[in-house]
């Protein structure tokens, strides 16, 4: 329905002229009256309807300064002027301010209801051809928006006031389901990040190769965005909104020529998901890494040099080394230049290789590993990279107590590294016996029997044995070098090194005629 305003000081006529005609089939709702000028203008300017029928002389204000004052703060509806007097001055000055109908009284019904009925066209005229424009518009806008994201076209003469793309800040953020099985996930984001984006005045949303992509325009919205990251964190609650998101965010960016870049980082990001974390639902341009750092190259050497660490350490039955070794490989792999699909080839490859000289070394031994074909699969469907990482863990545990190792002792040498590597540090055979999967009493006399000492003897002999390299160097004190081996105690030391050498550090040092 269309709305009609009717204002005129003469009661009887105001009556007259809300049943004189039958508004409702010809599609208007009468929203308000009034009878002096004042409250007309207030209640045109309130309501906003689509025609007022208005008396040209009424108390407070003539009807053609309502239609001035109403014109200059900018109602856009058609009036229709109803007066007593015929002189031409009123309807020039009527018609300037756009009037379209100038009718005298009293009113010839069928004359009012030609004029509101011309009135209506106009109106739905008006309407068709904002539709049309708002159409092309936001054709328009999305042709823009795409160009400015793509960095695919010249936006310097573009009026952004006028598509609503001005802002002093931008960022980019693309979102898609967590669950990648799941399809069909929709929500506002101005729900999620509690803001109003009437018109699009907080961000704007768009499709560009099936991504759902937000770009974020000014300080309010983009504060509202970091409060929505950190109220959720890495972890999100179950059946929260981020729970069922993953999204990438990239850089902050003050101009409209640079929003590409922002888009890029974010692209980038959201390839790079395969890298994420468990449970990991958002990531950002701080954790991209830079175009210098990529320096990872995977090769046939590398592919060799990994199969060769990771069959030793199997056979070894070292859990440990297999642990770092495919630590180390999950981190050079982030910093690799190339993309997921070669990564992935790459480690199965890997895979295979250890499968074939495992099996080579050990024919006699039913080892039970999945086929080559099942493999590949498995590898190549994982979305994210820990999963292959403990794929590989669960398979050389397989591995190792498949071939067997049950004696336990060679974890020992594992221990002995241990100590040779981190004697510096306050160790203790408490804090150390959990971490290899012993009991310290039980770990102590096993280190006595295998070692020939015991484990603070043993730690003793290694700290005084670096202590001897340092104090040959020219520039290190006695106490710095206290220190360096792990004694926060100066005299505690001088006490240690003269038990086992007979000597004290300085007696030491002058008799080998260090400085």
């Amino acid at each position: 329905m269309m709305k009609v305003f009717i204002a005129d000081d003469e009661s009887i006529i105001l009556e007259g002229l809300k049943h004189i005609i039958d508004w409702p089939e010809l599609g208007f709702s009468i929203c308000g009256e009034a009878n002096n000028g004042e409250d007309a203008l207030n209640n045109i300017l309130e309501l906003n309807p689509d025609l007022v029928l208005l008396d040209i002389r009424m108390p407070k204000l003539q009807g053609t300064e309502i239609v001035q004052l109403a014109r200059e703060h900018g109602f856009k509806g058609h009036f229709v002027i109803l007066s007593g007097f015929s002189d031409f001055k009123y309807a020039q000055t009527a018609i300037r301010y756009g009037v379209e109908f100038y009718l005298t009284k009293p009113i010839d019904d069928e004359e009012l209801y030609r004029a509101v009925n011309t009135v209506k066209e106009n109106i739905l005229k008006e309407h068709m051809h904002a539709d049309t424009m708002n159409q092309f518009r936001e054709k328009a806008k999305y042709t823009i928006l795409r160009d400015v994201l793509l960095n695919t076209g010249d936006v310097s003469n573009i009026d952004l006031g006028e598509i609503n793309l001005s802002a002093a800040v931008y960022q980019v953020v693309i979102y898609e389901n967590y669950n990648r099985d799941t399809f069909n996930l929709i929500y506002d984001f101005a729900d999620l990040l509690k803001v109003t984006n009437q018109g699009n005045n907080s961000f704007e949303h768009i499709k560009i190769h099936e991504k759902d992509i937000i770009l974020l325009k000014g300080a309010f919205s983009l504060s509202h965005f970091r409060d929505f990251l950190r109220h959720y964190d890495k972890s999100p609650q179950k059946s929260s909104p981020l729970d069922s998101l993953f999204i990438a965010y990239g850089r902050e960016v003050g101009r409209v020529e640079d929003i590409h870049r922002s888009y890029e980082d974010a692209l980038c990001l959201m390839n790079r998901r395969f890298f994420c974390e468990q449970n990991q639902h958002a990531i950002g341009y701080e954790q991209l890494p830079g175009f210098d750092d990529r320096v990872y190259e995977i090769n046939a050497r590398e592919t060799n040099e990994y199969c060769k660490l990771l069959c030793s350490y199997i056979q070894s039955y070292n859990r440990r080394k297999i642990a770092d070794t495919l630590f180390a490989l999950e981190k050079n792999l982030y910093y690799a230049k190339t993309d997921i699909s070669n990564i992935k080839l790459f480690l199965t490859d890997i895979y295979l290789q250890i499968k074939e000289n495992i099996n080579h070394i050990y024919s006699t031994v039913d080892i039970p590993f999945p086929t080559n074909s099942w493999v590949i699969n498995l590898i190549d469907g994982k979305y994210y990279l820990y999963e292959i990482i403990f794929f590989f863990s669960v398979q050389f545990e397989m591995i190792i107590n498949a071939i067997g190792n049950f004696s336990r002792e060679s974890v020992l040498d594992d221990i002995v590294y241990y100590i040779n590597h981190n004697y510096r540090d306050n160790i203790k055979l408490e804090t150390i016996a959990p971490l290899f999967g012993y009991n310290s009493s039980y770990l102590g006399k096993i280190f006595n029997k295998k070692v020939g000492e015991s484990f603070n003897s043993y730690i003793d002999h290694v700290r005084i044995n670096h202590s001897k390299e340092l104090l040959l160097q020219k520039n290190l004190k006695v106490y710095e070098i206290s220190e360096l081996v792990g004694y926060k105690n100066v005299d505690y030391f001088h006490k240690k090194f003269k038990k086992y050498l007979g000597e004290s550090p300085a007696e030491f040092r002058k008799r080998n005629n260090a400085p």
